[in-house]
């Protein structure tokens, strides 16, 4: 373990190496609080320092807790609930009443596929630029979910089969554990989860409007400045808890100790599963297991516009690190540095290596229908791809093979090989060739709707210059710009979503006919994939 020397080299540099309005970190060692920091500002024009009882929201985090939650209430089921007897089953028959019938029947969803995200249902946050919204519009749980739940019809691949994020799992547990207990996820959380922890005064806050005060959330950079978000979403059970630094704190001081006990459920979500076929599943109960040169560490990130947070803890080595920022920086990049240094455990090192030049282009995966961009790294004998949310580095280890964690690749002339190995799947996507007669085509132009999922996409421009805007229950969605990548294969560019960070750029595969006119398209992106938009209009 590293000395108390290491442990406050790192407090120092973590505010001069992720710079913004304020953060705060804390690290514990086999349950004890070995060093913490806070600087900087919960607000800049009130010049309100930030301190470790400021409440931020965790997000994501919220999964976890829901979990243990639902775990917590099998084990130690309420009055209401014994008097009724088989547990499970009054899980199961609310579930079935959540969802329509074509996702529960012979599908082979599971309540626990929801847990560990394996669900195959698209994620609703990246969904809802589909049906409509704008970047701060309100999203409302009551009012606006109910639809969102009628208009999930299908899945984009077999339950079972591969890891997907998806928000919608954790709202649907949430709602399925308010119906069978009649009581609110607020209230259980705390009586159940957040107190019994010592976390005093943390609490479920839906709604991202009324966060507690003074602490604020900021966008932006120190080169564009920095500006408080403006977030008017309602989350419960996907996100929604606000927590202190000590009340992180203390959740890893209980962690610890439940990690001690193997009858615990911590101990028990702690323990390996596999998708369908076999294969390792990393991701479990609102926890995701990460190796940082073989140690294995299980935590969460958590993300909404003006905020971050992570929480990781090392198993084995008895080591958590949670770090809570109120702007945007890279906060899981943050989280495994801190923890690589006090583990020892220095980022492997590879030799610089000349790439092929096969690499760099647009290809498009011909099962998924999404598209992989390939460029240069930032160093010799790196490339970055972009396929999911954000870019990704991999490094070379010869001209045509490289690897990133959790993902290798190869190229093979016109053919890019993936394995994203958290995800169980394997891409294999051929080079797009652009071509100026799909560039400038203008029968691109027109109305196109989605009946599954009630969307209508408008397309309009011409010379290659397209912007796209979609209609839905939620409104009349911001109109944006259409970038060509070559054959009849785009990209709708989403810098900002309701939810952040934004689910990244959709890819737009349009078809044609015999005739060679332009009759639909597909679209999809990371989270949301496979939807079938056809045309039924053309604009002149």
């Amino acid at each position: 373990m590293a000395s108390q020397e290491t442990v406050q080299k790192v407090l120092d540099d973590i505010p001069l190496r992720y710079r913004g309005p304020g953060g705060a970190i804390a690290i514990i060692k086999d349950g004890e609080l070995i060093g913490q920091r806070v600087w900087g500002y919960a607000d800049v024009d009130q010049r309100v320092h930030l301190t470790p009882e400021m409440q931020m929201p965790i997000c994501s985090i919220t999964k976890q807790f829901v979990c243990a939650l639902l775990l917590d209430l099998k084990r130690n089921p309420t009055p209401k609930m014994a008097a009724k007897g088989d547990i499970d089953a009054q899980f199961e028959e609310k579930f079935r009443e959540l969802l329509r019938p074509e996702l529960t029947n012979d599908s082979g969803l599971t309540i626990d596929h929801l847990c560990d995200m394996q669900s195959g249902l698209r994620d609703y946050w990246a969904m809802t630029a589909l049906w409509g919204t704008k970047p701060e519009d309100e999203f409302l749980v009551e009012r606006d979910c109910p639809p969102m739940l009628e208009r999930t019809k299908s899945f984009h691949f077999k339950p079972g089969t591969e890891f997907s994020y998806c928000n919608v799992n954790f709202h649907i547990l949430a709602r399925l554990i308010e119906r069978v207990t009649g009581e609110s996820l607020g209230k259980l959380l705390a009586e159940r989860i957040l107190r019994p922890a010592g976390m005093e005064t943390a609490f479920l806050c839906p709604d991202n409007a009324k966060l507690p005060p003074p602490c604020l959330g900021y966008e932006g950079t120190e080169q564009t400045g920095y500006f408080p978000a403006v977030n008017r979403m309602e989350w419960s059970g996907d996100a929604g808890l606000a927590a202190s630094l000590t009340d992180m704190i203390a959740w890893e001081k209980h962690l610890h100790s439940l990690y001690a006990d193997p009858q615990s459920w911590y101990h028990q979500v702690c323990q390996p599963i596999t998708y369908a076929d076999g294969t390792h599943a990393p991701y479990r109960y609102g926890l995701s297991h990460i190796y940082l040169n073989g140690v294995d560490t299980l935590g969460h990130a958590g993300a909404l516009r003006g905020y971050r947070s992570h929480r990781r803890h090392a198993l084995q080595d008895g080591l958590s690190v949670v770090i809570l920022f109120n702007h945007e920086p890279d906060v899981m990049s943050a989280t495994e540095d801190v923890m690589r240094t006090l583990l020892h455990k220095p980022k492997l090192e590879y030799l610089p290596v000349e790439p092929s030049s096969a690499w760099v282009g647009s290809f498009l995966d011909q099962e998924t229908q999404l598209s992989i961009t390939v460029s240069k790294g930032p160093a010799k004998g790196e490339l970055v791809i972009a396929y999911a949310g954000g870019p990704e580095t991999i490094k070379l280890t010869d001209p045509s093979h490289g690897d990133a964690p959790g993902m290798s690749a190869s190229v093979d002339g016109d053919v890019l090989h993936i394995h994203r190995i958290r995800d169980n799947r394997k891409l294999e996507a051929r080079r797009l060739v652009p071509r100026d007669s799909s560039f400038k085509d203008n029968s691109l132009q027109g109305d196109y709707k989605c009946t599954e999922i009630e969307s209508v996409f408008h397309c309009w421009g011409d010379a290659g210059m397209l912007y796209g805007e979609f209609d839905g229950y939620l409104g009349q969605g911001t109109a944006t710009s259409m970038k060509y990548l070559g054959d009849d294969v785009w990209i709708l560019t989403c810098p900002r979503g309701l939810d952040a960070p934004a689910p990244g750029d959709w890819t737009v595969v349009f078809h044609r006919d015999e005739s060679d006119c332009i009759i639909g398209f597909k679209i999809g992106c990371w989270l949301a994939r496979g939807l079938d938009f056809v045309k039924f209009s053309t604009k002149i």
